[in-house]
């Protein structure tokens, strides 16, 4: 057997040139071979990792930073569906749900759903989900109320907050869930809203309008690279959450003429992140809550570490960020940073009331632009909204509110800061403001407030205000914290 294989190279060798037979005859027929072998291992290992280096193209080639590895992966027309924007999709939503969720030891599963119109009741998701919308995929909420379930109550509000009794659900749900991903390539849910704000605006509900996506006790939450529009009611609800991420979301209802339509609306949850994202709404942009009046105390979920970034905001009817009015349980440690409000009532609002109760404490707002506004930074402390039965001796606490690189333009009135004797404003502190007012009067407007201007402020601080250089050398004094000069008629 050697001796035929030696022989056959012998001969044909010899009919090549002499460089050749020299190389498949020396050590370096060898290396010549380790090297293609090498080559060919590197292709082999680049087609197959995770995270690839491309020599040819000089780039690294790394995983999305929400992207998890699920046991399997499903279509959505696997189960039946048609996007055909009429066909009602519900039971495949729910039958691919059921699917992934029998694969929550191995990792969970993604559901894709492709470019279409896929006509939907709610349904609910299940642990170890990625819902994945494809770009041009459109998930549509059914316009008859009849096939919204109703639900509970929400224990910190007692009842319905538009009605006594239920509420209805919504269209994307789920409760005690661990590990939940909605994104995609910009694909969009939408919840057909137009008929839920007429018949609302009609009064022909009789139960609470039900958010577009409401996820409830559930932990590991990311909610990334999608768009929401046109809610029934509020728009993304995470209700006593741990670990929630929304980033590069795009949110959307009419600016006017969509009631209640809030655009997130973090609710005795811990621990949120919500960057990179724009939001157009028909009431407040984002509002952190935390549980209403004597239910919102009973139940005691505060609303804690919580950071805002690079938002862009529009409330033509209400504030682009908000904490409040429902803050009953606490609300604390929240920085929101980089914050574009343009063509809005409000920019920055903090809400409340006596029989609140709860506090709102440790915040700091941190590099804002205003364009356009009525009021830039709000503190309202009588905001009347309240269920029966609240006790009016259920004083909330304000305290430790820092305002830090606030700049802007054509804002009526910049800041209004309306304390009262039951509910002063305690800490606040202002540093490097500068707002061009299209007014010329009361418009730095306080009452019953404590705390401190640092360096130049423009325009000029309330009298309520003691008055620090750059430095933090006290310069003045307050007199006049109780001062009252406040103007609601702007």
């Amino acid at each position: 057997m050697v001796e035929v294989f030696s022989s056959w190279w012998t001969s044909h060798l010899h009919q090549h040139p002499r460089w050749l037979v020299g190389l498949f005859t020396t050590r370096r027929t060898l290396v010549f071979l380790l090297w293609i072998v090498g080559l060919v291992m590197v292709f082999w290992w680049q087609s197959t990792s995770v995270v690839s280096i491309v020599f040819f193209r000089w780039r690294v080639v790394a995983p999305q930073s929400d992207s998890v590895m699920r046991a399997a992966v499903f279509n959505l027309t696997d189960f039946g569906a048609v996007g055909d924007g009429k066909t009602l999709n519900t039971g495949a939503f729910e039958r691919a749900v059921v699917e992934i969720s029998k694969l929550r030891q191995k990792g969970g599963g993604q559901l894709n759903v492709p470019a279409g119109l896929w006509l939907t009741a709610p349904f609910n998701l299940t642990s170890h989900m990625t819902l994945f919308l494809a770009n041009g995929a459109v998930i549509l909420g059914i316009e008859d109320e009849s096939y919204w379930q109703l639900m509970p109550p929400l224990p910190s509000y007692g009842y319905g907050r538009e009605h006594n009794g239920p509420r209805y659900g919504s269209l994307i749900h789920g409760q005690n869930l661990n590990d939940v991903i909605i994104t995609g390539h910009n694909g969009t849910i939408n919840g057909q809203g137009h008929s839920w704000w007429t018949k609302y605006k009609k009064k022909l509900l009789n139960y609470t309008r039900g958010p577009l996506v409401q996820l409830m006790r559930s932990n590991d939450i990311v909610i990334s690279n999608i768009t929401l529009r046109d809610s029934p009611f509020w728009t993304l609800h995470p209700y006593d959450c741990n670990n929630v991420t929304v980033s590069n979301v795009t949110i959307l209802a009419p600016v006017t003429g969509a009631p209640n339509t809030d655009g997130i609306d973090p609710d005795s949850c811990k621990n949120v992140l919500i960057e990179n994202s724009y939001i157009c709404v028909g009431d407040d942009a984002i509002a952190i809550k935390s549980g209403w009046d004597q239910y919102g105390i009973a139940y005691g979920h505060p609303s804690t570490n919580i950071t805002l970034r690079n938002l862009t905001v529009r409330s033509v009817v209400s504030a682009g960020v908000s904490i409040g009015s429902e803050m009953s349980g606490g609300v604390s440690n929240v920085l929101m940073e980089n914050l574009i409000v343009w063509d809005s009532r409000r920019g920055i609002r903090i809400k409340t009331a006596p029989g609140r109760g709860g506090y709102v404490q440790n915040i700091t707002f941190k590099n804002v632009t205003f364009h356009n506004l009525r009021v830039g930074i709000v503190i309202k402390t009588d905001y009347n909204e309240h269920p029966p039965g609240f006790d009016p001796k259920s004083l909330p606490i304000i305290q430790n509110i820092s305002f830090v690189g606030i700049h802007g333009r054509d804002v009526l009135v910049p800041v209004r800061l309306h304390g009262s004797e039951e509910i002063p404003i305690k800490g606040v502190s202002f540093r490097d403001v500068s707002v061009q007012s299209s007014y010329n009067k009361h418009v730095f407007q306080c009452s019953y407030v404590e705390g401190r201007a640092i360096g130049p402020i423009f325009p000029a601080p309330c009298e309520n205000l003691d008055i620090y250089d750059e430095q933090g050398n006290v310069v003045k004094r307050s007199e006049s914290q109780n001062k009252t000069n406040i103007d609601y008629r702007i």
